[in-house]
């Protein structure tokens, strides 16, 4: 991760300390620019979901939750892009589309909320011009339960809630994104 951006998994001081381990991506790179592909259609894109493979998770890992979150965006609550859980400890890898609508791409038994456009699916970049580049927390949760017990119509936040008190450790890889490198 790029050490001249703050961390919003570190700095609130109530926040837990997790271990990590390691995520890699064919798709998006740590501090880079995202693709086109994995951008918003309204950035000319398809909202194609990046490939994920993670490795080195604790041994006593029972699922696996990934997010994309967005703290940069024109909110006071940043932007969920992406929220799915219940991933089998046996799954180490999502392919691209992984997040098309519905979960087709998804491996049984996981779940996936609806992002903040209110769709079951990733949604790309789209960051909007004068807002400068923002980055893109794409993080794999290690988790100590088979299955979190989210309710259907939850939140993200809700999610990370949960996340909270069942994360044993943290993936996270941060492409970047900005109106200007999307042309």
């Amino acid at each position: 991760m790029t050490e001249t951006w703050h961390d919003p998994y570190k700095e609130l001081a109530e926040l837990r300390e997790f271990g990590s381990f390691d995520v890699t991506s064919t798709s998006v790179a740590d501090g880079q620019p995202i693709a086109t592909l994995h951008r918003s259609p309204g950035q000319g894109g398809s909202s194609v979901s990046p490939q994920l493979t993670w490795t080195g998770f604790p041994a006593d890992t029972k699922s696996f939750a990934v997010t994309v979150f967005d703290p940069d965006a024109p909110t006071q609550s940043g932007f969920w892009h992406w929220a799915v859980f219940n991933i089998p400890a046996s799954v180490t890898s999502l392919d691209e589309n992984a997040g098309a609508e519905g979960g087709r791409g998804l491996p049984a038994g996981a779940v996936m909320l609806r992002n903040e456009l209110g769709e079951r699916a990733y949604t790309g970049a789209e960051p909007p011009v004068g807002t400068g580049t923002h980055r893109y927390f794409t993080v794999v949760h290690a988790v100590d339960v088979d299955s979190l017990d989210v309710p259907d119509g939850a939140s993200p936040a809700i999610l990370g809630f949960n996340l909270h008190f069942h994360t044993l450790a943290r993936a996270i890889i941060v492409p970047t994104a900005s109106a200007e490198d999307a042309s």
